[in-house]
C-alpha cells in the first residue's frame, strides 16, 4: 500500500506531473478533419476524443475498462445541524450501492462502468472543524493513501464519486478556503431549509476564523476542513494523474476535493473532465475558479458519481463517432474547396 510518509512527502507528488501525449491528441484531430462531416460540426465531441488520447497516450483512444470509484465517509460537523438527514445515512447508502438499488448502480450498468465503493471508517467520523481540525496529519494521509491505492492502473478511464452526509459543508468549507468569498459556496445540499443554511453558513465562518493558520497550504485546508471521502478522492485523482488515466469528475464535493491540487499545480487538473454542473450553488462558483467547463447541465445534485455517470455516454458517443465515420477519402465524397 501507499503511504505519504508527510504532507510534504504528498506536496512533492502533487508536483511531480507527467504530462499527457500531446502527438495522440494531434493524430486525433487529424482524423476528426478528413471525417464526412464539416469542420468542428461535433463540437466538444472532438475535443473530448483528443482528450482521451492525450491522457491514454494513444489513437484511437478506448473505453473498454471504466472505473467509477465511489468513497464514502462521515463527518463530525453533523453534530452542528447542516445536513437534511442524519449520519447512519452514509453507512444505510453504502449498503444500497453493494445490492444494487441505488442511482448509480443502474447509470454504471448503462455507462459499461465498473462500480467500487470505499468506506472509509463510517464508525468514525472526522473531527467537528469548528473544534478541531478535522483530521490530523496522519488521519488525512491515510485516507489520502486510501484513493491513491484505489484505482486500477489498467483503467481507461475513472469516474469519482463520493457519498457522505455533511460533505457539502466541508466543500463549502475547503472552497473558501482555497479561493475566498467566506460562506459564499454554501447551498442547500440535501434539502436543508433556510435557516438549516443560515447554520451552515454560520459554521463555515466559524471553520475558516478557526483555522486561519493553515488556509496558506491547499493540504493543511483538504486536512482541516475536508473529510476521510474528500481526501480519498484527491489521492485517486493524483493516482490518475501519475498514471495518465483520464479522470470524470461528479459534482460539488469531488470538485472541492481535487481543488487543493490546482493550488498547488496549476496544470494538476488537465486530465480532468468536469462530467456535469450540480445543481448546488456552489458548484458553478468552483468550476468558474477552477476553469473547468461542465459537459452537462442537467439539474443533477445526487452525488454519488451519478452525474459523471451520464457523461460516460457521452465519451462513448464522442468515440463512436471517431472511429466508426467514413472519411472523405473513403467515400469519395467530395471536400470544400481549399
Amino acid at each position: 500500500m501507499t503511504r505519504f510518509a508527510s504532507l510534504d512527502d504528498l506536496r512533492t507528488a502533487c508536483l511531480d506531473l507527467p504530462d499527457g501525449d500531446s502527438e495522440a491528441a494531434a493524430e486525433v484531430s487529424r482524423r476528426e478533419a478528413v471525417l464526412t462531416k464539416p469542420p468542428r460540426s461535433l463540437g466538444r465531441l472532438e475535443e473530448m476524443v483528443a482528450w482521451l488520447a492525450r491522457w491514454q497516450g494513444r489513437n484511437p483512444p478506448r473505453l473498454n475498462n471504466i472505473e467509477i470509484l465511489v468513497f464514502a465517509g462521515n463527518h463530525g460537523v453533523t453534530a452542528k445541524g447542516v445536513s437534511a438527514y442524519p449520519p447512519e445515512v452514509t453507512a444505510q447508502m453504502v449498503n444500497n450501492f453493494a445490492s444494487g438499488g441505488a442511482a448509480i448502480n443502474q447509470l454504471a450498468h448503462v455507462a459499461g462502468a465498473e462500480l467500487r465503493v470505499v468506506a472509509l471508517s463510517l464508525e468514525t467520523p472526522t473531527a467537528d472543524f469548528t473544534e478541531s481540525p478535522a483530521m490530523d496529519e496522519d488521519e488525512f494521509l491515510d485516507a489520502v493513501s486510501s484513493g491513491y491505492d484505489a484505482l486500477s492502473p489498467e483503467a481507461d478511464l475513472v469516474v469519482l464519486g463520493e457519498m457522505g452526509i455533511g460533505n457539502t459543508t466541508a466543500a463549502a468549507a475547503v472552497s473558501a478556503a482555497l479561493f475566498g468569498g467566506g460562506s459564499r459556496f454554501a447551498g442547500h445540499g440535501t434539502g436543508i431549509d433556510d435557516a438549516g443554511l443560515k447554520r451552515k453558513r454560520d459554521v463555515i465562518d466559524q471553520a475558516l476564523t478557526r483555522h486561519a493558520d493553515a488556509l496558506n497550504d491547499p493540504l493543511g485546508v483538504a486536512a482541516s476542513l475536508g473529510g476521510r471521502e474528500l481526501a480519498a478522492i484527491l489521492g485517486a485523482c493524483l493516482a490518475a494523474r501519475h498514471a495518465c488515466i483520464p479522470t470524470v469528475l461528479d459534482g460539488f464535493v469531488c470538485t472541492a476535493a481535487v481543488a487543493p491540487l490546482a493550488k498547488l499545480h496549476t496544470g494538476a487538473l488537465d486530465h480532468v473532465l468536469a462530467g456535469h454542473l450540480s445543481s448546488e450553488s456552489g458548484h458553478r462558483l468552483l468550476l468558474l475558479e477552477l476553469g473547468l467547463r461542465p459537459l452537462l447541465d442537467l439539474g443533477m445534485r445526487l452525488g454519488e458519481g451519478s452525474g459523471a455517470a451520464v457523461a460516460v455516454l457521452v465519451l462513448r458517443a464522442a468515440l463512436a463517432c471517431h472511429t466508426g465515420m467514413a472519411t472523405f477519402a473513403d467515400l469519395q465524397v467530395t471536400d470544400k474547396p481549399g
